[in-house]
C-alpha cells in the first residue's frame, strides 16, 4: 500500500466518522490540490498605492508568479451540509495570512494589520479572518469582506472522498472601513469617502481530488509580536 493510498484511507475514515456524528460533513483538504486565489482589483491596488500600502503574503499564502495582484491561499478544509441537499457551508484557509501595511511618513513606523486563517462563510456571504492590528491584539474571525457569487458553484461529490468544486466570489466590499483606516493611520473621513466605492476584486476557488506532493500545514498563523 502506497503512502498516498494510506493517506486517502485515513481521510476517508475521518470523513465517515464525521458523517455519523453530525448533519454537516467536514472534509480536510490540506493534502489535496485545493486552492483559493484572491485577485485584488486595479481600483484596490491604486488606492493602496496612493497611501504607500503594500500586501505581503505570510504563512501558507504565496504570491502567484507572474502577477502583481494575485495571492494563493490553500484551502485546508471545507464543510458540506447534508440536510436539504448537498451545499457548502464554509471553507477554511487556515495558516494563510496577508499583511496589509504602510510606513507612516510622519513617524517612520509600520502601520497596518494582518488578516489570517480565513473562513469563507457561504451562509452570510462573508470572508472572515483573524485580524491583528500591528502592535495590537487579535480579533478572532472578524468579518473582512462581504461578497456576491459571480460564478455559480460547480460541485461534484461522491462519498467518501471524491470531490471537485469551482466557484468565484466577487464584488468584495470591505466591512470595517474605520478599523482599517485607523490601523493604517489614514483619515477616517477620507477612508469613508473612498473605500466603500471600491470593489476589492474576486476570490477564485478550485478544489480537486489530486494529492499535493506535500500536505499544507493546518497550524493557524499567529503574527509575530
Amino acid at each position: 500500500m502506497t503512502f498516498a493510498t494510506v493517506r486517502s484511507v485515513s481521510i476517508a475514515a475521518a470523513v465517515a466518522l464525521t458523517a455519523f456524528s453530525a448533519q454537516a460533513l467536514t472534509i480536510p483538504t490540506n493534502s489535496l490540490q485545493a486552492d483559493s486565489f484572491q485577485v485584488f482589483s486595479d481600483a484596490a491596488l491604486d488606492s493602496y498605492a496612493l497611501f504607500g500600502v503594500g500586501i505581503t503574503p505570510l504563512g501558507n499564502a504565496t504570491a502567484v508568479a507572474g502577477t502583481t495582484n494575485t495571492f494563493s491561499l490553500p484551502v485546508t478544509s471545507i464543510s458540506i451540509a447534508l440536510s436539504g441537499g448537498i451545499k457548502i457551508e464554509n471553507g477554511k484557509a487556515t495558516g494563510s495570512a496577508l499583511e496589509i501595511a504602510r510606513i507612516d511618513p510622519k513617524t517612520g513606523q509600520k502601520r497596518g494589520l494582518t488578516i489570517a486563517n480565513f473562513t469563507i462563510d457561504f451562509a452570510k456571504n462573508q470572508v472572515l479572518a483573524d485580524t491583528t492590528v500591528i502592535g495590537g491584539a487579535t480579533q478572532a474571525q472578524a468579518p473582512v469582506y462581504n461578497f456576491v457569487k459571480t460564478q455559480e458553484l460547480a460541485l461534484k461529490y461522491k462519498f467518501p472522498l471524491s470531490i471537485s468544486l469551482k466557484e468565484q466570489l466577487g464584488d468584495l466590499r470591505l466591512v470595517d472601513v474605520n478599523g482599517t483606516a485607523d490601523a493604517l493611520g489614514i483619515s477616517r473621513a477620507l477612508a469613508n469617502v473612498v473605500i466603500p466605492e471600491i470593489d476589492f476584486g474576486v476570490i477564485n476557488i478550485d478544489i480537486g481530488v489530486a494529492f499535493r506532493t506535500k500536505a499544507i500545514s493546518t497550524k493557524p498563523y499567529v503574527p509575530a509580536l
